[in-house]
């Protein structure tokens, strides 16, 4: 596992630096996550901010890997993302809010991947296109019209006919 796990009673005495990866087949990551393509690098500062909560002040990047919007072909993004986070203990003041992560501190550690993986997830572009003037599916016959042309009329939903320019 990444060195993403810190001893709590360290980090009450001094602050941490991170500089380490999350690696792609991590158990943390879900069915369903936009998994990195390899390692996303972590680095920053992890410091204790008093009273059972820790401050972690750093960066992710990495390239995601996902379906392109219009093609569905696979479709590589760099993601780079400044993050910071708040870890506190349940029952903290703080803790209901919704940019705030909990720690469980009968385990005596700090996992950092459970906030890691969240700020992936809000960092990885959710549209990603293989370019801007990916020309998609044929909604018709599912060619791939970056590919090859068909020979398929645009189907129109005779509800917009009325807007036309075309109308006799």
């Amino acid at each position: 596992m990444a060195m993403l796990s810190f001893d709590l009673r360290s980090l009450e005495s001094h602050a941490a630096r991170v500089d380490t990866e999350l690696s792609a087949d991590d158990p943390i990551w879900e069915e369903g996550d936009p998994r990195p393509v390899g390692a996303i690098r972590v680095t920053g500062r992890l410091s204790s901010a008093g009273g059972g909560r820790f401050y972690f002040s750093g960066r992710i990047d990495g390239t995601a890997e996902a379906s392109c919007r219009r093609c569905l072909e696979d479709v590589q993004a760099r993601v780079g993302e400044d993050i910071h986070l708040l870890l506190v203990e349940p029952g903290a003041d703080e803790a209901d809010e919704p940019d705030v992560y909990l720690i469980d501190v009968r385990e005596h550690t700090l996992d950092l991947r459970p906030a890691i993986r969240e700020e992936w997830l809000l960092a990885v572009p959710p549209f990603l296109l293989c370019q801007e003037s990916c020309r998609g599916l044929c909604p018709s016959c599912g060619v791939n019209r970056n590919l090859t042309e068909c020979s398929c009329t645009p189907a129109v939903d005779p509800r917009w006919s009325a807007l036309s320019p075309h109308r006799d």
